[in-house]
């Protein structure tokens, strides 16, 4: 099949047997990223716990996370209303993500403000990664979801450079540390976008 120059791309348009459908996409596209964002919220609020029990709700690092924290907030509202308005069910694995992004989060500030900060990275990393798949995927007729992830993709990177910046290398095991929070992203990745 030949693509006219200067035709507009749509969502799916190269569709191969068994590749999802352009609305199949798009659902997907909303469900696992308000699935991602409110587990970034998690994770957030869990790093805030984790640093107020420790005695360090008051450090550089608490801050840091407190204004990303912020900035998932208004991403997880924007995917909220995205799945309101496109009529997208949410995933049935919220409950999960509610307890296992607070408990990451909690974990890895316990573990020491440069941990958490690994956390960030390792998140933020795969998130990228992910939403660069997404907007490449997104034709021309969902421009709107596609500027979107694009505009919330350079938000991620943003917070992924703040916590290189704060150490997050340093961090005892960070190796090991971020090979398991980006392969358990991954995987709720994959289970939030059917499930």
């Amino acid at each position: 099949m030949t693509t006219i120059a200067n035709s507009p791309r749509r969502t799916a348009g190269d569709r191969n047997p068994g590749d999802p459908e352009p609305r199949t996409v798009v659902e997907r596209t909303i469900r696992v990223d308000q699935a991602g964002e409110f587990g970034a919220v998690r994770i957030y609020e869990g790093q805030l716990f984790g640093l107020r029990l420790s005695g360090r709700a008051k450090g550089a690092a608490a801050r840091k996370i407190a204004e990303m924290a912020e900035a998932e907030r208004a991403h997880n509202r924007e995917f909220d209303r995205l799945l309101a308005e496109r009529r997208v069910r949410p995933t049935a694995l919220s409950p999960l993500w509610h307890v296992a992004g607070f408990a990451l989060g909690a974990a890895t500030a316990l573990m020491g403000e440069k941990a958490a900060m690994a956390c960030t990275v390792a998140v933020e990393e795969t998130i990228d990664e992910h939403y660069a798949a997404q907007a490449e995927a997104l034709g021309d007729d969902e421009a709107e979801l596609r500027a979107t992830i694009e505009k919330f993709r350079a938000d991620e990177i943003e917070h992924r450079d703040t916590a290189l910046a704060a150490g997050a290398e340093q961090a005892p095991g960070y190796e090991a540390l971020s090979t398991v929070i980006k392969a358990g992203s991954k995987l709720a990745i994959w289970l939030s976008s059917r499930i």
